[in-house]
């Protein structure tokens, strides 16, 4: 079974922004309220605020359009099976879904040998800068390392990092998640996320073109 994807192209900072303010924060967990008491149009809602969001995660994680879209349906209904284990906390609910997709890319890479080809026009539009759009939860330093580059030379960098950093880069600056939601869905704790986030830098630094260090 799958479900149908329409994804825009490009990833959205003002929904990020929303997604981060309390009370949509608040709105979103009443939606998941609502879907375990059986309401299926709450679930909808929750699928077309969410299945952008974890498109572009997966899509930067396994590099392939096909893949990434049976991968965002898989998660969304393995969502709606456990949608009754799930409760509040403190977190938006994204936090949840990223957690069910970063699974199903485990598993993936497991079962599978693949390369890694990122991909750039269904993830960022041309000439705008995309990145950092969580800048308030970010360090200085590291943010301006981010913002240095245009969206397809910091993707290709991205490429060059070894997985658990790439990951770390992908939830922290493109997905704009905290580093409490990052260390939940990567099942590390706080302090290890904020220094698997400094190599990262570190080394996508050592990744930019000459001109942009």
């Amino acid at each position: 079974m799958s479900m149908p994807i329409a994804v825009a192209a490009g990833p959205a900072p003002a929904r990020l922004r929303a997604v981060e303010s309390d009370a949509s924060v608040d709105e979103n967990w009443d939606l998941v309220r609502a879907a375990q008491r059986g309401d299926t149009a709450a679930f909808g809602k929750l699928y077309d605020r969410y299945v952008d969001w974890v498109y572009r995660y997966v899509l930067l994680r396994v590099g392939d359009r096909h893949l990434a879209e049976d991968v965002t349906s898989e998660t969304f209904l393995r969502a709606l099976r456990r949608i009754t284990s799930i409760s509040y906390q403190g977190r938006d609910v994204g936090a949840w879904f990223t957690t069910i997709a970063r699974n199903l890319v485990l598993d993936h890479v497991k079962s599978s040998r693949f390369r890694l080809e990122i991909v750039t026009d269904e993830v960022t539009e041309s000439g705008t800068q995309t990145f950092g759009a969580s800048a308030q939860h970010s360090p200085g330093p590291e943010q301006q390392v981010i913002s240095k580059t245009t969206n397809d030379e910091l993707l290709r960098c991205i490429a060059g990092l070894g997985d658990d950093q790439r990951e770390c880069i992908i939830l922290r600056f493109i997905q704009g998640f905290s580093v409490s939601e990052t260390a939940q869905i990567m099942q590390r704790n706080e302090g290890a996320v904020k220094a698997l986030q400094h190599r990262a830098v570190r080394r996508l630094a050592k990744l930019l073109p000459t001109g942009l260090r």
